[in-house]
């Protein structure tokens, strides 16, 4: 198993991590927009069963044919995306199949049957079912969706944090012992809570967008003011939401992924009383000296910020890059080895590994096994570490994790801004709305002419231009969060059990790069698709006599 995995074609390792990466870059276009879109056309038909006023049966109905849309394309994504694990990462599969098969196998039994199922009620059934009936099929439309979302996110935590399993050396592959721990896991749960939140923000930014273009172009009027109320609502609910989640996500990085952490604060060398760094000089193009720099160039930090976030402590300690190299010893007084004496426990392991399964073909006694199968339990926390040929590669690639860490926390700050700004101004609450009016009018944000009174109906064009350009804005920030959670956890496939290189397929390199060419042309054209349905069908505008 050594041999064979690690004779690898280099070319097939990147063009297998750049297929997936392609993959899942797209598919995390459409899956974002699916959960916030399935929360606002919830609450507008919400509102038209409560008030019965077919006004919000048009809202619903405009927001869910944008909805379908989506919806459509992003299943064709999801689709490609899970059979690449046994196309191309069938060393993994193979390895872990047992346990990563089971949340892939109820989300596409459970969740995608579920929303696939009220989908179609809620688009064919209105006149066919009752209004209450209908309702649920929307909301069991959306909660199919997240449902959807929990089991492949699921399957992601494992990966991050694998636990609920034990490695079986007669079958040589990891097998389930606890679903639970595996379903719940706090990873899991912290993962769902702030990837479907920031989902929501998507869709309330698409959502303000649209009615944005509407206000310009002086149409649909009514439906762009009640759908930025409810846009608003959410999208201030979910941007304050993103920020708690994120904060509850970074501790349980600094748990069990401190290198992750390490490469999104650039932070070589550790201590107690860390500073979150706000700015500072990290070469985007190139991985720095940690081992000789003390700190990157022209840092300037939060005192005691970073510290608090790891450890809800100011004073608590927090491990750099070099000390997760070297080894160090925690507060607690417990040891954490070096990257060198993992490798070599890991090596042990694979050795363990190899000389049981020699021994039990042989026949060996009991007394023999059994001493094996000990060996190699103290080892394999480390097997992993065995594949690792340099210390130096366990260190994610800095500039990435660093700088798409600062994108998304910058982002996610802006829409709080904006969310709460637009609250005021939708709402028009009394006191808040004056003073919002009259510092924005003079900061040159509003014509003087609006400072004691407005309406948004009238607002200059680029007040609406403004919230269009916030919809890649918001693509960008999720994405961010993902190359965070993606790359700070290279060069592992399974957090410190299995490294990339020994995950993937023994493929031709040259097939991956053509299959790679194919998807981007596919995936490519898809976006297009969708995107000119989107506009196409947004120009329309709603359907009234429905």
């Amino acid at each position: 198993m050594q041999n064979i995995l690690l004779n690898i074609d280099a070319g097939t390792i990147d063009w297998s991590r750049a297929q997936f990466a392609l993959t899942a870059i797209y598919h995390w276009l459409f899956v974002p927009l699916t959960l916030g879109l399935a929360v606002i056309m919830g609450i507008a038909e919400t509102c038209y069963y409560r008030t019965k006023k077919r006004f919000w049966k048009t809202v619903a109905q405009f927001w869910q044919k944008l909805f379908g849309i989506n919806f459509a394309m992003g299943v064709a994504t999801g689709i490609i995306l899970e059979f690449e694990f046994g196309t191309n990462w069938s060393n993994y599969s193979w390895f872990v199949g047992d346990i990563f098969g089971a949340p892939l196998a109820i989300e596409g039994i459970l969740a995608f049957f579920m929303e696939s199922t009220f989908v179609a009620v809620m688009y064919f059934g209105w006149k066919k079912v009752s209004p209450g009936f209908h309702l649920a099929s929307t909301w069991l439309t959306g909660l199919g969706a997240t449902i959807s979302a929990w089991w492949i996110l699921v399957a992601n935590a494992w990966m991050q944090y694998p636990v609920g399993c034990a490695f079986n050396p007669d079958t040589m592959r990891h097998e389930m012992v606890d679903f639970m721990a595996v379903a719940f896991s706090p990873f899991a749960v912290g993962k769902f809570c702030h990837t479907v939140v920031s989902s929501w923000i998507i869709g309330a930014v698409f959502v303000v967008a649209v009615s944005s273009w509407y206000l310009w172009k002086r149409r649909e009027q009514k439906l762009a003011v009640e759908s930025i109320k409810i846009a608003t609502v959410v999208g201030l609910v979910a941007s304050l939401g993103a920020a708690f989640t994120g904060h509850i996500s970074g501790q349980q990085v600094a748990k069990v992924q401190p290198m992750k952490l390490a490469a999104m604060e650039a932070l070589y060398n550790g201590g107690t009383a860390q500073g979150l760094t706000a700015v500072a000089w990290v070469n985007p193009f190139r991985q720095p000296d940690y081992e000789n720099e003390e700190s990157p160039a022209l840092k300037i930090d939060m005192p005691y910020a970073l510290s608090i976030m790891a450890t809800n402590h100011p004073d608590g300690y927090v491990p750099g890059i070099n000390d997760l190299l070297n080894g160090y010893t925690r507060p607690d007084g417990s040891k954490e080895p070096s990257v060198e004496e993992k490798m070599e426990r890991g090596r042990l392991a694979i050795e363990t590994l190899a000389a049981y399964r020699k021994a039990k073909a042989e026949g060996a006694d009991d007394d023999v096994l059994t001493s094996l199968r000990q060996t190699l339990s103290e080892n394999m926390p480390y097997f992993g570490y065995g594949y690792i040929r340099n210390r130096a590669e366990v260190v994610p690639y800095v500039p990435v994790n660093f700088w798409a860490f600062r994108v998304m926390v910058g982002l996610g700050c802006l829409f709080i801004v904006f969310f709460s700004v637009l609250a005021i101004l939708s709402f028009r609450i009394p006191l808040l709305s004056t003073l919002t009016r009259r510092i924005m009018a003079s900061i040159g944000l509003l014509p003087e002419t609006e400072a004691d009174g407005y309406d948004i109906t009238r607002l200059p064009a680029w007040h609406y231009w403004l919230a269009i350009a916030l919809v890649p804005l918001a693509y960008i920030c999720s994405e961010s969060g993902w190359l965070v959670a993606e790359f700070g956890r290279q060069p592992w496939t399974i957090q410190d059990m299995l490294p990339t290189w020994a995950a993937v397929s023994d493929l031709n390199s040259g097939a991956v790069a053509i299959t790679f060419c194919l998807f981007l042309i596919l995936f490519t054209t898809m976006l297009a698709v969708e995107i000119s349905i989107l506009l196409k069908q947004i120009k329309k505008g709603p359907a009234y006599n429905s």
